[in-house]
């Protein structure tokens, strides 16, 4: 069978349970729909979240001092907010602290560079590296190389993120990132360097998570700003060696806790069944973690204040969850996975993707709910949301509760076109955010959770998930 006619059989059974979705969410149900969307639309909760978190708190790697403060703060501001259950669940962690960094080129000119690094890197020796560049254009060129070109050198990957709305660019350059310093150690390097995971043109360095592999001499890696990546590639037209020297701090392995702040709305009939939404509640050290993710936490958390505030009683249990260390770790994520394994979750949601407005809303649902999703696509209409399909994927955290138990999703697509702009950068900041458009998310979210509460059918069990045997 072929794909167009896969996909039209799709659509019809999509649209055959429609109409028993559209019988099925009561009058009474709708209405309130209808009345978040219109509450949502005059509500400043959530950008006013955010201007308290990043202007009480501000920067909050996990495990710092200013962690601690923003799990005091989400605490203090959930309860504030009336929500009838508010805990935070102890998660035990590695910290990893930034030290001073700083990197400059010696031949054939002299050149200073903005870098920072990257989170989880090894220091360099007090008195820093100094040797000669391996220059890649792309990460792939890396991979492929079986060339002694990277032993003793300064590997630096030229690897550019393209600009999307989807944030699609994103994928192949943090990869690089990730990936990068074990291919560099692999191959003798000394070091690794990358080109900021952005679309910016600015002179700010992007920092993010790197890893090592087991087994792999692990090097110092940092990135270096797009204006000094394209001096770093300027300079390999004059045929001479690039030398760099470069001295970057850090620790490592630091013992800490932190906490997934959790606000519940407990549900009636269905109560044992959960809507897990929320975000991540850490960042990094540069900015203020306004879009990334303050956005995010205060989105759901706004949403599930409007359900609240309607005075409508949810038959699902609305749990918003604040998650520990997504940038450095997810371990909160993991936490949670491990906590609440046995417990049936309607849907799992994360906002993670700044506060630009959704364009877009994809389920991950049983073809028994697909009716129902049908009918919230429609509700989410209004707001300028179009209907996707039923492969949703959701943000990093909610990603590792999926997989543990293949539960079903919502996917709420923001416009992120200058997203990568600004995120793990010195400009993620609150003027990156648009009132208007973090109200949109809102209402978005607000509905959208509401009628899953509200749903006469269970999103899940989805179909098991086919294993690809071992290559």
């Amino acid at each position: 069978m072929n794909q167009f006619r896969r996909a039209g059989l799709a659509l019809a059974l999509a649209l055959s349970f429609g109409a028993a979705g559209a019988q099925s969410f009561s009058d009474a149900d709708l209405a309130v729909a209808a009345k978040l969307r219109e509450a949502g639309q005059a509500s400043n909760l959530a950008y006013e979240l955010v201007d308290s978190l990043v202007t009480e708190v501000g920067a909050r790697p996990a495990g710092s001092a200013n962690d601690k403060k923003a799990v005091d703060w989400a605490v203090a501001k959930l309860k504030s907010l009336g929500f009838p259950v508010v805990r935070a669940e102890p998660v035990p962690l590695k910290a990893w602290k930034r030290g001073e960094a700083h990197a400059h080129i010696t031949e054939p000119f002299a050149q200073p560079l903005v870098m920072t690094a990257l989170g989880m890197s090894v220091a360099t020796p007090k008195e820093g590296i100094s040797a000669e560049i391996a220059y890649y254009p792309d990460f792939a060129t890396l991979k492929a190389d079986t060339s002694d070109k990277a032993k003793g050198r300064i590997v630096f990957v030229d690897q550019k993120t393209e600009r999307a709305k989807d944030g699609r660019g994103y994928g192949p350059s943090s990869t690089a990132r990730t990936q990068g310093p074990t291919e560099a150690g692999k191959r003798g390097a000394l070091a690794f360097a990358i080109r900021s995971v952005g679309t910016d043109h600015d002179r700010l360095a992007h920092t993010g998570a790197t890893r090592y592999a087991e087994g792999v001499p692990a090097v110092p890696a940092f990135a270096v700003s797009v204006p000094d990546a394209d001096t770093i590639a300027r300079l390999q037209r004059y045929g001479k060696p690039v030398k760099m020297h470069v001295s970057l701090q850090a620790e490592l392995g630091i013992d800490a806790v932190s906490h997934n702040v959790i606000a519940e709305i407990p549900g009636t009939d269905l109560a044992d069944e959960v809507i897990a939404i929320g975000g991540h509640l850490d960042s990094w050290d540069l900015g203020q973690g306004a879009i990334d993710d303050g956005a995010g936490v205060a989105i759901t958390a706004a949403a599930a204040k409007l359900i609240l505030d309607s005075g409508a009683k949810p038959r699902r249990t609305i749990r918003v969850v604040m998650f520990a260390n997504e940038e450095n770790g997810l371990d909160g994520a993991r936490a949670y996975a491990e906590k609440y394994k046995g417990q049936k979750h309607q849907l799992v949601a994360e906002s993670d993707f700044g506060a630009g407005p959704i364009y877009r809303f994809q389920t991950r649902v049983r073809p028994e709910a697909l009716g129902v999703a049908l009918v919230i696509a429609e509700q989410l209409k209004p707001l300028g949301v179009e209907a996707g399909g039923n492969e949703g994927r959701t943000g990093a955290d909610t990603g590792v509760i999926q997989r543990a138990a293949n539960l079903p999703v919502f996917s709420f697509s923001q416009d992120g076109t200058d997203y990568f702009d600004f995120h793990h950068t010195a400009n993620d900041t609150l003027d990156k955010i648009d009132p208007a458009k973090i109200r949109q998310n809102v209402q978005v979210w607000a509905t959208a959770v509401w009628l899953a509460a509200q749903s006469p059918v269970a999103f899940h069990p989805l179909p098991a998930v086919e294993k690809k045997p071992a290559q």
